[in-house]
């Protein structure tokens, strides 16, 4: 632990968490900023970028190894001038730092440690480094000198390296326009998808697995267009082994970032926010294409972790728990054998132990040595339904007797430290479970969710906005800064497109327009289309860049094409619609080559594509019976729609955005009527819900 009579460096000014957890470390350590770079062209240094976040368990190694150690903290003080970076806070530095490092390394990850020119240009990058060599891999106090000496003594080789280096970047960030990407585009990533698909277990790859939902939202959109089972049991098969598995939290709920492993059993351990909120968005569309239970189930699950752990007073949502907890990855979730018997009765423990897999000498192995560490993963080992047959009992009687169990481990759990929890609030991060929420309030009819969505929705708006509009990405400790970046414009607008349609409030429509007007005048690149990761009079970085490909979370450029073409259907033009297109236009040639790299720019185009609908739900308010009508519209899967309610009681709200779209639209038979409209033709208006279903599915 770092030694807090250590006078605290710079970042002690910081509001990040992960920037305040090195604020007592003994290298002398700047948040990024201007100064640090004018220093280092005094001093004639280079910059040592540490790029992390809070919640990553080898950021934490590393930092016990190396920056919290004197000795190599004075080694850095004398060779460099040393910046630490939070990636959530700052994802522009990141997104351009991390592709340099993927130019010249297949070992790329957080922590990231790249050495900068005082003009901010990259000439070496590497991840985690131990303190000293090991195993012929170089260490901190061997690096440091190596990197000092080819500073000295060959420094115009590497500014020359520098330079070619930014044009490398330059050029692979440079965007042309294609053609408009068609269903050919659809086929080719779901053959692709076929390809690299475990069939046995579930998810994409053969080692490590991460949820990667926005796969299963592009699988689920091919079942519907073409009637694939094959796409549906993809989908259907990785998410019953995620539940299954490790990667779950059978005790508290929500999902781990990944797991080590191609079976979903052996996860890192962090809860990201991000991760809960677009997985639980999967669950969701697989129980609307199915009526499976156990879809319903898990995506409840998932926000009942979220409101329980991840929310603040104020009602946004925090970012992420930790891996570990008492130093040590896992903790928290693991349990050796004897602490189940303290917990448990013989018979529960027999149980558990057949259940989920538990042994005596423990199921988890230490990742470094893959030795058996003594504590055991809960994971699903066996079906209960299997369990049930086997000892010939009722399975709803099995099912209670592990809730339980459940219930019991959890209580017992909850006395221990816990995992570190990064109380930040973002604002893209908060759109996504924004729309989470929203989509659940939908699906399954629920009001408390509408509320929570709400509730966050309201503190974002009120809070991460500055006076000419723009959006701020961070708040914590009071505070609302960092300016925000593409993402934070696009998924806030998702959200709120997602919230109009379950509570029909005009000011979310509204709010959401006005964001992505300034949206578009700010970040949108007029010469070749698409939208900057930055604003375009942004002047910290070596580079404009843009966010197109979809990874952890979908791209910044994939969500607003959705987006565009949604609240083009909400307001009867095809103006906004039109922009969307072009950005499917923008590496399309990328597309059509690597369709997997943009797989959610492909849910945007089988929506661009159609067919789609506009429904309009006319009635004299919003009664039992209108809300019937829309809570079973939208229970089924349909996705390439939007919903919308004109209640004459209340039709002053549908100005000034709606009203010229909805005005020929009025109620027939003095009964809530129905408008079913694909783009630029409407069906006959009716009075029957089950028409307007047929139509939708």
């Amino acid at each position: 632990m770092t030694d807090k009579k250590i006078k605290p460096n710079r970042l002690i000014h910081e509001k990040s968490p992960y920037l305040l957890q090195h604020a007592y470390n003994p290298v002398d350590w700047y948040p990024w900023c201007d100064e640090a770079f004018y220093k280092a062209e005094r001093e004639d240094k280079p910059v040592f970028l540490s790029i992390g976040y809070s919640t990553c368990h080898w950021c934490h190694v590393m930092a016990e190894e190396s920056f919290e150690d004197i000795e190599v903290a004075t080694l850095m003080n004398d060779a460099f001038i040393c910046i630490k970076v939070d990636r959530e806070e700052r994802p522009d530095i990141d997104d351009i730092y991390m592709k340099y490092c993927q130019l010249f390394s297949s070992i790329c990850g957080w922590p990231l440690n790249v050495q900068l020119t005082p003009k901010r240009k990259p000439f070496f990058a590497v991840s985690y480094l131990p303190k000293r060599a090991v195993g012929g891999n170089i260490g901190m106090l061997e690096f440091i000198p190596y990197i000092k000496k080819l500073w000295e003594e060959e420094r115009d080789d590497l500014i020359r390296d520098t330079e070619n280096t930014i044009k490398s970047l330059a050029y692979l960030n440079q965007t042309t326009l294609g053609d408009y990407l068609t269903e050919d585009a659809l086929k080719q990533g779901f053959r692709e998808l076929k390809i690299i698909y475990d069939k046995e277990h579930g998810g994409i790859g053969k080692t490590m697995k991460f949820p990667q939902p926005h796969y299963l939202w592009f699988l689920l959109r091919i079942w519907k267009r073409y009637g694939d089972k094959k796409a549906l049991s993809m989908v259907e098969t990785t998410l019953t082994r995620m539940r299954m598995g490790g990667i779950y939290d059978h005790i508290g709920y929500g999902f781990h970032r990944y797991t080590t492993d191609r079976e979903w059993k052996v996860p890192h351990f962090e809860k990201m926010l991000y991760d809960q909120a677009l997985t639980a968005i999967a669950y969701i569309e697989a129980y609307q294409a199915t009526g499976k239970d156990i879809y319903k189930n898990t995506a409840e699950e998932i926000f009942q972790y979220v409101e329980r752990e991840m929310m603040s007073p104020e009602g946004g949502f925090y970012t992420a728990e930790d891996a570990d907890s008492e130093g040590e990855e896992g903790k928290y979730y693991t349990w050796e054998y004897d602490e189940l018997k303290d917990v448990l009765s013989k018979q529960e423990l027999e149980l558990v132990t057949e259940v989920f897999g538990i042994e005596v000498e423990g199921n988890f192995n230490d990742e470094a040595t893959g030795k058996k560490t003594g504590r055991n993963i809960i994971y699903i080992n066996k079906s209960l339904e299997d369990i049930a047959k086997e000892k010939k009992i009722d399975r709803a009687a099995l099912e209670k007797e592990i809730e339980k169990i459940r219930e019991k481990l959890f209580k017992g759990r909850e006395k221990r430290e816990k995992p570190f929890k990064d109380d930040k609030i973002l604002t893209d991060w908060n759109g996504l479970m924004i729309a989470a929420f929203a989509r659940a309030a939908k699906a399954f009819g629920n009001k408390r969710y509408a509320a929570i969505a709400e509730k966050a929705a309201d503190f974002i708006l009120d809070t991460m906005r500055g006076e000419k509009l723009f959006l701020c990405h961070r708040y914590r400790d009071g505070e609302a800064g960092v300016r925000a970046t593409v993402k934070d414009y696009a998924f806030i607008i998702w959200g709120l497109l997602e919230l109009y349609e379950v509570n029909f409030k005009y000011k979310y429509l509204e709010n959401a327009y006005d964001i992505n007007e300034y949206f578009l005048r700010n970040f949108w690149d007029a010469d070749t289309a698409g939208f900057f990761i930055n604003e375009k009079g942004g002047k910290d970085l070596i580079m404009k860049d843009k966010d197109l490909y979809d990874r952890e979370v979908p791209s910044g450029n994939s969500v607003a094409l959705i987006n565009l073409i949604k609240m083009s259907r909400y307001l009867g033009t095809s103006n906004l619609e039109h922009i969307g297109q072009k950005i499917t236009k923008v590496e399309s040639f990328s597309i059509a080559d690597s369709p997997l790299d943009f797989i959610n720019m492909l849910v945007g185009v089988d929506y661009m594509i159609g067919p789609s609908y506009e429904v309009v739900v006319v009635a004299d308010k919003k009664d039992d019976e209108t809300e019937d009508i829309i809570n079973r519209i939208n229970g089924i899967f349909s996705p390439n729609k939007v919903v919308i309610l004109k209640a004459k009681k209340t039709e002053k709200e549908l100005v000034p955005l709606l009203k010229k779209h909805l005005e020929d639209k009025d109620i027939i038979n003095d009964k809530p009527t129905i408008y079913c409209c694909m783009p630029y033709m409407c069906q006959e208006p009716t009075n029957n819900v089950e028409e307007v279903i047929k139509m939708l599915t």
